[in-house]
């Protein structure tokens, strides 16, 4: 009875109009053949049956139309008053197709988008990273690897640290070797150097800054490798501006081999040489080489010294020792502050001489170059310090260091004039 209601509120039916000679009884009896629509009456033919009776109540007529009462709801009886079945009350809702209509709309408008900006920028596409894991290009010899800058990654002037810099730089460096299908059980290690407990470790790392990344901007490493030496390799990364191609950040780096055993350097095993010399690119270093000898620095000649400094557990690598990264913000813990609120790292250079260890205690010395000592604040064209990280108590030298700094302001003035001349820096690095 539920469904037939349900079926007759959708698509309206008459209903058979009754003989005009048959009467209504009013009373409770009568057989099947007194059954009506508005009033249910069932009765057994044997007496011993149960009795179903449902009440039934006379249609009142108004209009010369007759009107049923059930539960209350009045029902109009006459087909006529039925709206009539026509073209556009069968049509589905309009709302559902106007909004049909618009997603196709607009899906074909972003598809139109895509392949406009696909022509215009066809280098960008080729150098989309969505997720961050990097891969390799220019015929299998360069890694390439996107950054987002964090907003943890920043500091009090609202650019990434150096420090931020330099661990893009590592990471790179390892997603390079994992890439290359070389990476071992170790830090950066082949295979072949796990077999006889080889790994890498930094002898020299140079780093220059021309802009610091700010939150939100996407940065791409560029990262490869080349001979240096009989034993050793050299490094280099250029960092740029993932938008607009500027280049950020230039740096070049030569690594050796240590033995994890005996902590002693290595030579390079003719096995771990056939597995690394295919990659290697026969190009000079990004960076002329800094072969300027650093000073001897100590207590008697540094203007700042910053004693009681330790490594944490969590400033070591798998290998055990501090990270080198570590050593940078190390070095700039003895820096004076009016250079580190005033001015700006422009480069640095550092030689690693000796491992740190998770229980050394170090001493950072810093001595201003070429001014009183006091921060040199009288310079406008920029400050140079020297730097050296070694063992308290006159121990041995851990890292000896030269940065260069910049007003900070100066930077600023040099990248709107750059934009406004709308030339960009095009390097190319061979394979």
């Amino acid at each position: 009875m539920v469904a037939t209601a349900a079926t007759a509120s959708l698509f309206p039916v008459s209903s058979p109009q009754p003989d005009s000679g048959a009467k209504n009884s009013g009373k409770h009896g009568g057989g099947l053949g007194s059954v009506d629509v508005r009033g249910i009456k069932t009765k057994s033919g044997s007496s011993g049956s149960l009795q179903v009776k449902a009440n039934a109540q006379a249609p009142a007529k108004v209009n010369g139309s007759r009107i049923g009462v059930m539960d209350g709801l009045k029902i109009d009886d006459n087909p006529s008053s039925a709206a009539p079945r026509t073209f556009i009350n069968q049509l589905p809702d309009w709302s559902m197709l106007l909004a049909a209509i618009t997603t196709i709309f607009l899906a074909a408008e972003k598809q139109w988008m895509m392949l406009e900006w696909k022509t215009k920028r066809p280098d960008m596409l080729s150098d989309m990273d969505p997720f961050g894991l990097g891969r390799i290009v220019e015929d299998g010899f360069i890694f390439r690897q996107n950054f987002s800058i964090r907003s943890y990654e920043i500091g009090a002037d609202r650019t990434a640290s150096v420090e931020t810099l330099m661990n893009h730089l590592q990471e790179t460096a390892l997603n390079h070797v994992k890439n290359a299908g070389l990476l071992g059980d170790g830090f950066g290690s082949t295979p072949e150097m796990c077999k006889k407990n080889l790994f890498w470790v930094v002898t020299k790392m140079q780093v220059l800054v021309d802009r610091y990344p700010t939150w939100g901007d996407v940065v791409q490493v560029d990262t490869w490798v080349a001979a240096s030496g009989k034993n050793g390799m050299r490094r280099d990364w250029l960092i740029r501006d993932w938008k607009t191609g500027e280049i950020l950040t230039r740096a070049s780096s030569n690594w050796v081999m240590m033995n994890k055993v005996t902590r002693r350097l290595s030579k390079i095993p003719d096995e771990v040489r056939a597995e690394i010399e295919r990659y290697f690119v026969d190009t000079p270093p990004i960076i002329d080489d800094d072969n300027n000898k650093l000073p001897k620095l100590d207590e008697n000649t540094a203007d700042h010294v910053r004693d009681g400094l330790t490594p944490k557990w969590s400033d070591l690598d798998v290998n055990l020792h501090v990270n080198n990264v570590k050593y940078v913000g190390w070095i700039l813990e003895s820096a004076p502050q009016p250079v580190v609120e005033n001015y700006e790292l422009a480069s640095i250079t550092l030689e690693y001489r000796r491992e740190c260890m998770k229980d050394s205690v170090l001493q950072s010395l810093t001595s201003m170059v070429g001014n009183d000592g006091g921060g040199g604040m009288a310079d406008p064209h920029g400050v140079d310090c020297q730097h050296l990280l070694r063992l308290s108590g006159g121990g041995g030298e851990i890292v000896k260091g030269r940065t260069k700094w910049r007003p900070k302001y100066a930077n600023r003035f040099r990248r709107s004039s750059s934009s406004s001349m709308g030339g960009q820096l095009a390097i190319t690095e061979s394979g």
